[in-house]
């Protein structure tokens, strides 16, 4: 199936729909796409697609397609990577270890896993689009080489991040894009990671889990130093930490670690940010969450 974009929305409830959670835009063909189920049941994946709508385009005719297979458990994560396992003279192969994350290899080229800063990623349940990275149609995108984060946000101004970047969906998102948008603002729905940063496939963060979108007010925890100065900060907390994140000024997660079960004290590498204050995001096995700032020096 090959989708123009006049495509059957959908009007789903939060929490109640398949949705993009992260985008791997690699070196190469470091390509992968992750899909979170964010319902408290298995989704069988018959019946859905991802598409790629190449170079700001309105179909995917140039695209490629790929129907998915298998199914999802309740609040987890799918991920599809890039298929190419050998090297041509044009085309490198997809790092394996990338590819021994997926539950799913995307086909061969125009797969939707060769994808670029500037193609738009669509996810369908049959004809109705539930989520959409990027915009459709877009002429101005065309020549860009991606969307960024300064108006008027096509890559022509500020930094690009949809190219050469992973992107993780906020925590606080709990349903797709169903409409194509007036304008593809990427900072509003999803944190930058740098290039081939790809440890955290299989796995997301999702308010729609009870009780994640509060602040832990249960957890008692401690930054130290702060003011940090040798390029080290540690985290303790009385719960088991799961993620932990630190957040610069623009919005943008600088640091993001999964941490080992049962882990109550971390330490923070903080060696290579600028000085600055920072939000430093904690995310505990309980599901609760919570914030503080740090200083670097």
């Amino acid at each position: 199936l090959l989708s123009f974009f006049a495509a059957t929305f959908s009007f789903a409830q939060n929490c109640s729909q398949l949705f993009i959670s992260e985008y791997v835009e690699g070196s190469g063909n470091n390509k992968a796409l992750e899909i979170y189920n964010p319902t408290a049941s298995a989704i069988d994946l018959s019946g859905y697609r991802i598409e790629r709508f190449s170079n700001g385009s309105g179909t995917s005719a140039a695209g490629g397609v790929l129907n998915l297979s298998g199914s999802i458990a309740a609040n987890s994560a799918f991920v599809i990577a890039n298929g190419q396992i050998t090297t041509s003279t044009s085309s490198p192969a997809c790092d394996p270890i990338l590819q021994a994350m997926a539950d799913q290899l995307d086909g061969v080229y125009p797969a939707p896993t060769y994808m670029n800063g500037n193609d738009a990623i669509a996810l369908f349940n049959g004809s109705i689009m539930i989520d959409l990275l990027g915009k459709t149609g877009q002429a101005s995108i065309t020549s860009s080489s991606g969307w960024g984060d300064v108006f008027p946000y096509d890559g022509s101004v500020g930094a690009v991040w949809t190219e050469n970047h992973t992107l993780v969906r906020k925590a606080t998102v709990q349903i797709g894009v169903s409409a194509n948008p007036t304008t593809f603002i990427v900072s509003n729905e999803w944190d930058s990671l740098p290039q081939n940063t790809w440890s955290n496939l299989g796995t997301h963060v999702c308010s729609c889990i009870s009780g994640i979108s509060d602040l832990a007010n249960s957890v008692s925890f401690v930054i130290y130093p702060n003011p940090s100065a040798d390029g080290l900060f540690n985290i303790s907390s009385s719960e088991s930490l799961e993620f932990i994140e630190v957040v610069n000024i623009l919005g943008q997660v600088v640091i993001r670690e999964k941490k080992s079960s049962n882990t109550k004290l971390s330490t923070i590498d903080s060696s290579l940010l600028t000085k600055g204050i920072y939000s430093v995001r904690l995310y505990f096995s309980d599901a609760s969450i919570a914030q503080a700032n740090i200083i670097i020096q």
